[in-house]
């Protein structure tokens, strides 16, 4: 059965399509990477603070600020327009992806506040009430409170939430400090992006989407018990930049060379399909402008082998640089929370800073 606009707006007839209000959807609507870095090259060099234990410096996943020896402040925020029609599901998936950077850091959530920006006289006041409760759901989930925010009338629908954690200094994991000899786990399947388009064009059955729901609305919890792994090496999470761009900022800060095992990589159900039918997005075009000379792809990849692998996921999964020592302990955390997917997909390798794909 294919999903149909109806079916994806249950708050009324006069409900306009969440994602026909805007231009781009989910962490694909991030600016794109060659863009940002220069315009953070721009900006002024922040002053030293001894207890600023992460700051802007490697591109990680959330601020860390020291308080004592053994508690230090997790701080992040993440916003973005609808990737799914549903106003629920999207207040879901924007919520589970903020959370995001925080277990990508080691911590733990302790508090969220909302990020609301709404087109006010354009969407019913129940349909804005129905994406809140969906970020709502999800920090009680994560068992934090949604303690404030605040919130303007945008021409464009926008949710997300400023989230803060903690996290014992001495854990704290971050996109750099792989070593050579690593192997690479990835906690979700990816293709969130693709699905996205596809539903979109009207093209994503039922099956689909409740796959493409269930990848981004879990919350990386594995993230704190794998800090406390001596094994655990360096720890992000992929979103808009995709598996490429990710993985390309850990082997960048570890000073190494990332091997990605084509074949080992998991996709959600019918990804592979929908990028060979042409289905794909904008954001992983330009995704690969901003650094597909710093990649390898041999030619005996399929055609849409760059597609998928620049494919801008929203709300992904965590990536782990490990010694093969804790791999059976790393892949045992995964699936004893429900990642499922949970698998070995490359290794770090001495060379210069750069992406391989076997």
């Amino acid at each position: 059965m294919t999903i149909k606009p109806s079916s994806l707006t249950p708050i009324g007839a006069a409900a306009p399509r969440l994602t026909s209000l805007s231009h781009g959807g989910g962490c694909g609507c991030k600016i794109a990477p060659g863009l940002l870095a220069d315009l953070l090259k721009r900006s002024a060099p922040l002053p030293f603070f001894p207890d600023l234990l992460v700051g802007n410096d490697t591109a990680d996943d959330a601020a860390v600020y020291r308080l004592n020896d053994e508690q230090a402040i997790v701080a992040t925020t993440d916003f973005f327009m609808p990737i799914v029609d549903d106003p629920y599901d999207f207040g879901r998936i924007a919520a589970t992806n903020a959370l995001s950077d925080v277990y990508a850091m080691g911590g733990k959530p302790i508090m969220a506040l909302a990020i609301v920006g709404m087109p006010i006289n354009v969407l019913p006041h129940d349909v804005i009430a129905e994406i809140l409760k969906g970020g709502e759901s999800v920090c009680a989930d994560a068992g934090i409170p949604l303690a404030g925010g605040h919130s303007i009338d945008s021409v464009e629908p926008i949710y997300g939430l400023v989230a803060i954690g903690v996290v014992d200094p001495r854990r704290v994991k971050r996109n750099v400090g792989a070593r050579a000899g690593d192997v690479l786990i990835l906690g979700k399947p990816l293709g969130v992006g693709v699905l996205s388009a596809a539903l979109k064009k009207d093209r994503l059955d039922s099956n689909g989407y409740a796959a493409m729901i269930a990848a981004t609305t879990q919350l990386n919890r594995p993230g704190a018990s794998l800090a406390a792994l001596d094994g655990v090496h360096a720890l992000t999470d992929i979103t808009g930049f995709g598996l490429l761009g990710h993985t390309l900022e850990l082997a960048r800060g570890s000073h190494l060379t990332a091997r990605l095992r084509y074949a080992d990589l998991p996709w959600l159900p019918g990804v592979v399909d929908f990028v060979e039918a042409g289905i794909s997005t904008g954001a992983s075009a330009r995704n690969w402008d901003a650094y597909g000379e710093h990649i390898h792809l041999p030619s005996s990849l399929p055609s849409g082998a760059r597609a998928l692998l620049t494919d801008p996921q929203t709300s992904g999964g965590l990536l782990v640089s490990c010694a093969p020592e804790v791999v059976d302990d790393v892949l045992a955390l995964f699936h004893a929370d429900g990642f499922g997917a949970a698998c070995v997909i490359g290794d770090m390798a001495d060379g210069e800073p750069r992406v391989d794909v076997l």
